[in-house]
């Protein structure tokens, strides 16, 4: 293997010589090797062209936005400021492509290697939480002006009608026949029906606004520096694509709020932690809170609502379907991933009156 990589990175301009590369990080979708060469070190990966169809189509989006960001960065830098440190700089391809395919169709990029930076899986404190949301609302701060639009990298992909659809549709079916083991969970789905629309509603009205967002926004998708605590960059930026700036707040919500892991079987642990809420609010609201409307902002604590509801209902269709979509390791892992969800709901819930009050507080 070490062969096929000194190949691949001879196919793009780095700086100096190829020494080794070995597999980097924890992601489950492309194949990451960190590349050491004699004059600066690399991130090398091979795209999962299976789920990522249109990669060249991905990798279009990925030269617009880093390029687009990079440009802020070096203006304030020339006015004499040193807040920001870095964004992704991809490294071209010697066709002068932001890519490289290899002779087994393998789809190849490489952008230099941020040192001195640091990632976390689970948010420790408040102040991680607030320093993550912040990155990401300065990620969407930054390309509101970016002009054109964005290709769709998965269409849909947020589109919660669909989703509910699919899981009437996958009851309907009852291909497994585990529908009369779900009832409650079914119940509480179609009970919310309502909701699965409200934002998409707002959008066509005009009231609310498509943005560019990143759709994966876990605190582990943000370099963190090492020394002042500061985030860096955002990383992981193959599901970025035009979106409502709330499925970004969103998700943040759903999986930094709770302290439980997300197929947590003891649902007395599952509930969202209000200083977490508050602290992903104040550093969101830091960065974007310029950018966004008075209703997109007030609208922020439905969010969390929605995407965790959006991802319950993914992981009650998936169980229903026989498990086909999602990964599961053990007999009824979808479910309970549903049941952690919809509890987390009930809690975030349970606290809109407060959330909402923070909220319209901090947008003041």
């Amino acid at each position: 293997m070490k062969d096929k990589l000194a190949s691949i990175c001879r196919e793009f301009a780095v700086k100096g010589d190829f020494i080794d590369a070995l597999p980097y990080g924890t992601g489950h979708i492309n194949d990451t090797y960190l590349m050491h060469c004699t004059k600066e070190t690399y991130i090398l990966q091979r795209l999962n062209t299976g789920i990522f169809r249109q990669p060249e189509k991905l990798m279009e989006n990925f030269r617009r936005v880093t390029a687009h960001i990079a440009e802020k960065i070096d203006a304030e830098k020339r006015r004499g400021s040193t807040r920001r440190r870095e964004t992704l700089h991809l490294v071209f391809a010697n066709s002068g492509r932001p890519y490289f395919r290899d002779a087994e169709d393998g789809f190849w990029r490489c952008y230099v290697f941020v040192d001195r930076a640091v990632t976390y899986d689970v948010i420790e404190s408040t102040r991680q939480a607030e320093m993550g949301a912040a990155a990401f609302g300065e990620f969407q701060s930054d390309l509101a002006d970016l002009p054109g639009r964005l290709h769709e990298t998965i269409p849909d992909f947020h589109n919660t009608p669909k989703r509910l659809a699919a899981l009437k549709e996958a009851i309907k079916a009852d291909k497994c026949g585990r529908l009369k083991k779900v009832s409650r969970e079914v119940d509480f789905m179609l009970a919310h029906e309502a909701d699965c629309g409200k934002l998409l509603k707002l959008q066509e009205s005009g009231d609310i606004h498509e943005r560019i967002t990143h759709n994966d926004t876990k605190l582990n998708n943000v370099l963190i520096d090492k020394t002042s605590g500061d985030g860096i960059c955002v990383i992981d930026l193959d599901t970025t694509m035009p979106g409502l700036p709330h499925y970004d707040f969103g998700d943040m919500l759903r999986t930094g709020t709770s302290p439980a892991a997300e197929d947590e079987r003891d649902l007395e642990k599952v509930g969202m932690r209000f200083e977490m809420f508050d602290a992903l609010l104040r550093g969101y609201l830091s960065t974007a809170g310029a950018v966004l409307n008075p209703l997109e902002k007030s609208l922020l604590p439905f969010a969390g609502v929605l995407l965790t509801l959006e991802t319950g209902i993914r992981f009650l269709t998936d169980y229903l379907d026989g498990d086909v979509y999602f990964k599961i390791h053990r007999p009824g892992h979808n479910l309970d991933r549903c049941r952690t969800q919809i509890k987390l709901v009930q809690s975030m819930e349970e606290q809109m009156t407060a959330m909402q009050r923070r909220c319209d507080e901090l947008s003041r």
